[in-house]
């Protein structure tokens, strides 16, 4: 089973690799995603919530929580109209409020006055678009204000950049707002100007800080401000994303990942076991013992390398055979092509798919297969035009293969076009009865799209549909899992739970079912220390499982602790098999770097666990 992970781009969820396909196989694409609020935010933001729906952490139920935030009247749902354009109005107490300090008083309130006056006189130009004039003013009602009235003058700087804001003078916004906040720490206006003058001026850091501590302050209630951070951090991990993976070493995946990516092919040469015809005349009799292959064919050495097991020589093997254009060299493409797409060296693999896709005279299964998965690298790429091409063109080509229907159901799922999903997973149930895996996915798929339309009936006719597929097919992990997740929606957590027992009881070794049962203990019972047991399990039975370092984390930052949330960040964004996914990774690094620079700062920190 490939286990589901949760997917992203930009405010909804897109394409994007994992530990294996959401949706089961492990085609290169993950799980569905229909949308919902950012992951930066589940590692600034959901204390709470997070108990709350647990769930959304992973797939597509983010969106539900959306909807949710959206119905809750003015306090819980997101505010869409609070735009920051205007001065402020006054903000020091009336006339005649008197002090205690006699004549020196009356000075003190009539320069107070006079500057008020002075700004009033601003706020009429600001809003009759005479921005220059209303700097004037704004500048004659800061050297008017008595030093100490420290809220009074922020207003003052506050308002004199909200006019430089509509003069794009960036420099002058920023050093206003920060004359402001330092006048006044928590001035949610002065912060958000002063990140958008920082956005304008591609200091992101700095416009990632003030973002955050608006965040907090607002309670993360307000979309403008969510919107300026999800695009701060994006833009943060892109950068460093791509100057990281440029220059990464290749990683391995876990074996377990390996065999759960090659599961998911029921048409695929490559990873059919060796042959008698391929074995060396000496070893055809010798049972039990390791194989041996010819020395002189590279390709039969790496298909031996991957019955032991021994994933790190294959490349080298199969470059051996590409060389010497040997008998199996389009073979040896599409195996060191898939084996570079693993280790996330996608610019290597690329020519390797594309050579073994023009070869007229190859086996047409290998071009498909090549075809597969060029389309499913296309789609962690996010671009799901050159995706969807690839897969129209290997069922045109080999229209009786099974794994291109099931594949380019998937990547239906992702692009939310679930009527087309499930005709593509019936064409594989009907080239392949007794493929389990796809019967799976067609329910979830069936199940998603009455979940997403709110059609209650619908919703039960497909979890009928699961307990059809595990009653049909016991063995099927992945049907456990896929029902699990639907289970957890309508809150029957119980239920869940045994499903994921029973994938825990079919793959011991599979690291993601670890983690799905770790939330699901947030989510329905609280129970913060068995969830991390769970997922320290899973981090125990497979390091590589970038999921379950960055699942870690998020937790991590929820409960306070900002330094072993970033470890584990940074151990994912290592394991990171495509710069898109590292650069999401480095989004969450980085809001946990803000989130610690903001504690710093101002003293705010979002509720914990």
């Amino acid at each position: 089973m490939a286990a589901s992970k949760p997917v992203e781009a930009a405010v909804v969820a897109a394409a994007a690799p994992g530990s294996g396909s959401g949706v089961g196989g492990g085609g290169g694409t993950s799980g569905p995603g229909t949308g919902g609020l950012p992951r930066w935010q589940l590692a600034l933001a959901v204390g709470a919530p997070l108990l709350l729906g647990a769930g959304a952490v992973y797939l597509w139920t983010r969106q539900r929580r959306r909807r949710e935030a959206g119905g809750r009247g003015d306090a819980g749902g997101l505010k869409r109209n609070s735009e920051r354009k205007t001065p402020e109005g006054r903000a020091s107490p009336a006339l005649g409020s008197g002090h205690p300090d006699g004549s020196g008083a009356h000075l003190e309130m009539n320069s107070l006055d006079r500057a008020q006056a002075a700004k009033n006189k601003g706020n009429k130009y600001f809003k009759a678009g005479k921005y220059e004039q209303a700097i004037q003013c704004y500048t004659e009602a800061i050297s008017l204000c008595p030093t100490e009235k420290n809220v009074d003058l922020s207003t003052f700087y506050q308002n004199r950049a909200a006019a430089y804001e509509q003069l794009q003078k960036w420099k002058e916004v920023a050093e206003d707002c920060t004359k402001a906040v330092e006048l006044n720490p928590k001035y949610v206006k002065a912060l958000f100007r002063r990140a958008k003058a920082h956005e304008k001026l591609d200091n992101k850091k700095e416009c990632l800080e003030d973002v955050t501590a608006v965040c907090i302050l607002e309670g993360f209630q307000n979309q403008q401000s969510m919107l300026l951070a999800d695009k701060v951090l994006k833009l943060l991990g892109k950068e460093k994303a791509k100057e990281k993976y440029k220059n990464r070493e290749p990683l391995m995946p876990s074996p377990q990942f390996i065999k759960s990516y090659f599961s998911s092919f029921t048409d695929d040469i490559i990873s059919q076991p060796m042959l008698k015809g391929e074995k060396s005349d000496e070893d055809k009799d010798k049972e039990g013992e390791a194989l041996e292959v010819k020395e002189n064919s590279g390709y039969l050495k790496a298909k031996q390398y991957m019955e032991e097991e021994n994933y790190d020589k294959i490349i080298s093997e199969c470059s051996k055979e590409i060389e010497a254009q040997g008998k199996y060299m389009a073979e040896a493409l599409l195996l060191r092509a898939t084996f570079y797409l693993l280790i996330g060296n996608a610019n290597a693999a690329k020519p390797d798919l594309d050579k073994v896709i023009s070869l007229k005279e190859a086996n047409v299964k290998l071009r498909a297969n090549a075809l597969i998965k060029r389309g499913s690298m296309y789609m962690q790429q996010q671009q799901p035009v050159l995706s969807t091409q690839d897969f129209n063109m290997a069922a045109d080509i080999d229209p009786q293969n099974a794994d291109v229907y099931h594949h380019r159901g998937q990547l239906k799922i992702l692009l939310d076009q679930v009527e087309e999903a499930v005709a593509d997973f019936d064409e594989c149930i009907r080239l392949r009865p007794e493929s389990a895996l796809a019967q799976a996915q067609k329910c979830f798929a069936l199940y998603r799209q009455a979940y997403t339309g709110n059609n209650s009936s619908q919703i039960q006719a497909a979890m009928k549909g699961f307990e059809e597929v595990i009653k049909k097919f016991p063995r099927c992990a992945e049907g456990y899992a896929l029902y699990a997740q639907a289970l957890t929606d309508q809150q029957q957590f119980g239920k869940a739970d045994e499903m994921y027992d029973k994938c825990i009881d079919l793959e011991p070794d599979n690291a993601t079912t670890y983690v799905h049962k770790g939330l699901l203990q947030l989510q329905w019972k609280q129970d913060l220390d068995r969830g991390l047991e769970l997922i320290s399990k899973a981090i125990e039975i497979d390091n590589k499982c970038d999921f379950a370092y960055e699942t870690m984390g998020t937790i991590e930052v929820q409960r306070g602790n900002m330094e072993k949330a970033i470890d584990m960040f940074n151990k994912a964004i290592n394991l990171a098999k495509s710069e898109m996914e590292m650069a999401h990774l480095y989004s969450l690094c980085d809001a946990a770097h803000a989130q610690t620079e903001v504690a710093k700062k101002y003293g705010l920190k979002p509720p914990t666990l």
